[in-house]
C-alpha cells in the first residue's frame, strides 16, 4: 500500500514537473523549436516606431529606383520551395529607408554600364519566415525564426544584375536559391566571366554598405540591420503608406 502511495507520488510530481516545463515554454513563445522574438505585427505600431524614428520607414523600391526589375520568386512557384511562400499576384517589395537608398545609387552607378538590377526578394514578414522553418528546418537553407532575419528586418536584398539593353541576367554560374557550393562567393572553379559578373555584383554593393553572405552570391544585407526590429506587417499594409 505504501509502496503504490509512493509510485502515485512520483507520478504526479512528475507530471507536474512536465506540465510546469510546457508551460514555461509556451510562456517563453517557444514553439515548433524555437523561441518567438520581439516581432511588430501591428501596422499601427510600426507607424508609431517610423514616426519616432523616420530611417525606419519601409520604403517601395519601383517608387523608388527607376528602372529595378522585380522577380519576386516566392510569389510564384518558381523557387526552391516549389510552392507559394507568398500572397499570389504580389508585386511589390520593400527595404527600410537607408537600404533602399543605398540600393539606388547602386543602380545609378551600373546604369552607366548598361546595366540594373533585378530583384528576387528584399522584405520577408516573419510569419513567412516561420513557415519556412516549419518546411526545412535547416538553417543551411532559411533563417532559424528565433533570430530573425535580416529580410524581416527589411535591410537585407536578394538580386541580380541585368543587360539593359537584352534584359538578360549576367551569368552568375548558378541560378538564385542555388545551395551547392557553386554559389558560394569563395569558389572559384567557374568561367572568368562569371567571376567577373559576381567581382562587379559584390565591389558595387559593397561599396554602398552592403556585406555579402558567403554560401549565396545573390544575398546582401546593410550593415547596421540590427537596430531595426523584426517585422510581420503584410505588404498590402505598407503598400498604404505610399
Amino acid at each position: 500500500m505504501i509502496t503504490n502511495i509512493r509510485n502515485r507520488f512520483r507520478i504526479s510530481r512528475s507530471l507536474f514537473v512536465i506540465f510546469s516545463i510546457t508551460a514555461s515554454l509556451i510562456a517563453c513563445g517557444q514553439t515548433g523549436g524555437y523561441t518567438r522574438p520581439a516581432v511588430t505585427d501591428n501596422y499601427d505600431v510600426y507607424k508609431k516606431q517610423v514616426k519616432s524614428d523616420p530611417v525606419k520607414k519601409m520604403l517601395e523600391l519601383k517608387k523608388l529606383i527607376p528602372g529595378i526589375i522585380y522577380d519576386l520568386r516566392y510569389a510564384s512557384v518558381n523557387n526552391f520551395m516549389k510552392r507559394l511562400m507568398y500572397p499570389a499576384g504580389t508585386n511589390i517589395t520593400f527595404l527600410r529607408a537607408p537600404a533602399a537608398n543605398a540600393l539606388s545609387q547602386v543602380q545609378v552607378e551600373l546604369n552607366q554600364k548598361g546595366l540594373g538590377l533585378k530583384i528576387f526578394d528584399a522584405y520577408r514578414p516573419y510569419s513567412v519566415t516561420v513557415k519556412f522553418w516549419e518546411l526545412v528546418k535547416d538553417e543551411r537553407y532559411v533563417a532559424n525564426p528565433s533570430k530573425g532575419s535580416g529580410h524581416n528586418r527589411g535591410t537585407t536584398v536578394d538580386l541580380t544584375i541585368i543587360n539593359l539593353q537584352t534584359k538578360k541576367e549576367l551569368n552568375m554560374g548558378t541560378d538564385f536559391d542555388n545551395f551547392s557550393d557553386s554559389a558560394h562567393h569563395g569558389f572559384t572553379a567557374l568561367p572568368e566571366d562569371v567571376l567577373q559578373n559576381r567581382i562587379l555584383l559584390k565591389t558595387t554593393m559593397e561599396k554602398y554598405g552592403f556585406k555579402p553572405y558567403n554560401d549565396e552570391w545573390w544575398h546582401y544585407s546593410f550593415f547596421d540591420g540590427k537596430q531595426y526590429e523584426i517585422l510581420d506587417i503584410d505588404f498590402k499594409k505598407l503598400k498604404k503608406a505610399l
